[in-house]
């Protein structure tokens, strides 16, 4: 009867500004929580691909869909080629990327304690990796939409920065701005 979901999960879900009628790519889409919440902002309509680098991960995802009667999202497993007619077609990505889980200490105050220097750079590659990959499916005029759960700016601003220096045909929307149009009678979230 009801899908649980984290509070930061739902602001997120709001802040990508999925619209009715739009061709969206869930990039990275573990188990189909932020999926969800994307179908409710489109009104069921548009597409959504939902799609996840790990199968396990995505494996709870087609239950989640057929319980909330969701019909426009169309799942992609991780195979070869799986999202190569997509290149170039989609208004929005959005990449809730890999990262450190640096956002989840509340949660989880003791592994701040298994973070590790080694950690946090597998952690960088794997995201320049998939913002890259997400580039390739914005087409022009359509926005790539990056999130992590993690506080540290190595993982947040340094990353938008360097992927605007690789991809110059990309521009940065202020957060700051985008929230205020979302919750405009709350606080403006300080970071871009």
């Amino acid at each position: 009867w009801f899908e649980i979901q984290d509070e930061g999960s739902q602001i997120v879900s709001l802040l990508a500004g999925a619209k009715p009628g739009e061709q969206v790519l869930d990039l990275c889409a573990g188990a189909g929580g932020k999926t969800l919440a994307l179908a409710a902002a489109m009104g069921n309509s548009g597409q959504i691909f939902a799609y996840d680098s790990e199968r396990p991960r995505l494996a709870p995802i087609h239950e989640r869909l057929k319980r909330n009667g969701v019909r426009n999202v169309q799942v992609r497993n991780p195979d070869p080629g799986a999202l190569d007619d997509l290149v170039g077609r989609m208004d929005r990505v959005i990449v809730d990327a890999p990262c450190t889980g640096t956002g989840t200490w509340r949660r989880r105050p003791d592994t701040k304690w298994k973070l590790t220097p080694a950690q946090l750079e597998a952690r960088i590659a794997d995201q320049i990796a998939v913002l890259d990959e997400a580039a390739r499916f914005v087409q022009p005029g359509g926005e790539l939409v990056y999130i992590t759960c993690s506080v540290l700016p190595e993982e947040n601003d340094d990353q938008v920065a360097a992927f605007l220096a690789r991809h110059p045909d990309f521009e940065a929307v202020p957060l700051p701005e985008v929230w205020s149009q979302i919750f405009p009678a709350a606080p403006r979230p300080l970071t871009r």
